[in-house]
């Protein structure tokens, strides 16, 4: 079991930056790919970013390239999400979730059903 725990979230004004954080908890988290997926109301939760576990590669849905940031501290058990230029598309709930670093993730890393564990989620809203 892995557990996955959120922070960091908030209301920001648009154009500004804030930095979310899921720190993990149980089985060895350090080898397990993570990935951060937002829903925002009304609509199906997305893909944002992954990052192996490692740490050596990330991957970035289109609309975030350039102002989102993944990264994580493996000493600490804890993935970060830097995010910078804020628009209010996106406002949305933010989920971390892990899962096992198979050859078979590098093709579905987008996708909800490669990845086991899920916190609760961080609400992020930006105002315009």
């Amino acid at each position: 079991q892995v557990q996955l725990v959120e922070s960091g979230g908030g209301l920001v004004q648009a154009g500004g930056s804030l930095r979310i954080s899921c720190a993990a908890s149980g089985r060895t988290f350090s080898r397990w790919a993570t990935a951060w997926f937002r829903q925002a109301p009304g609509k199906e939760r997305e893909f944002v970013s992954a990052v192996t576990w490692n740490g050596v590669r990330q991957y970035y849905t289109d609309s975030v390239k350039g102002r989102f940031t993944i990264s994580r501290d493996n000493s600490k058990d804890t993935v970060y999400l830097e995010m910078t230029s804020l628009k209010s598309e996106d406002t949305a709930v933010y989920y971390c979730t892990c899962g096992r670093e198979t050859p078979d993730w590098f093709s579905y890393y987008r996708r909800e059903d490669p990845y086991e564990y899920w916190g609760q989620g961080t609400q992020v809203t930006v105002s315009s």
